[in-house]
């Protein structure tokens, strides 16, 4: 019982942290960031963070239970399996990722604050999106209260950046080669979940 008290914080700092890099990358650039940047440029950026956040909160929330309650019902090797092959691909698309691709127009709603605004178009652009069920599938094999705070604290980091750098910045990042590890790691996760389906065999 020792034993597993303390490594126990080690495993959940390691999924948070797997977690808080994986979809880091992959939402460097990506249209979420767009969306705050877009708005901070006309409004106060603190409604347009917390807007931000409030949304990915709950956008991984219901990832993490979507991916937790596939864990409980369906056998252990065919989530494995769903989710080697999930980020597999998701690593391939992020290598073949070409500049502009993510270029989108954002139509502000009108009638609703800004921390409204921030929330429903956040809630919006990323429902169902690759992170989400990016998260969804780390859910489903690693511990959902880490999974949650690594994506979650990912995304408010993101966001931040997104008010504070604003586009101008960011578009000097060479998001080429973010798009590129993103992909790696993806394949990386593909990889590590395809091992543990075979040594389960």
């Amino acid at each position: 019982m020792p034993e597993l008290l303390a490594t126990a914080p080690g495993l959940w700092l390691s999924s948070a942290g797997a977690t808080f890099l994986l979809v880091a990358l992959a939402e460097i650039g990506d249209k979420s960031q767009l969306v705050c940047m877009t708005l901070a440029a006309r409004h106060r950026g603190t409604p347009v963070v917390l807007g931000a956040v409030a949304a990915f909160a709950l956008l991984n929330l219901l990832a993490v239970l979507f991916g937790a309650a596939v864990a409980a019902w369906l056998p252990e090797w065919l989530v494995t399996l769903a989710v080697a092959a999930l980020f597999a691909v998701f690593g391939i698309a992020a290598l073949r990722h070409e500049a502009g691709d993510d270029d989108e127009t954002v139509e502000e709603k009108p009638g609703h604050g800004i921390f409204a605004t921030t929330f429903l178009m956040i809630f919006l652009a990323e429902f169902g999106d690759k992170t989400q069920i990016a998260v969804a599938g780390m859910g489903s094999t690693a511990d959902a209260t880490a999974t949650w705070s690594g994506a979650t604290l990912a995304l408010a980091t993101t966001s931040l950046l997104a008010v504070l750098a604003g586009r101008r910045w960011l578009n000097r990042l060479p998001l080429g080669w973010i798009h590129r590890v993103s992909g790696g790691f993806f394949l990386l996760l593909a990889a590590l979940a395809g091992w543990r389906l075979i040594a389960r065999i």
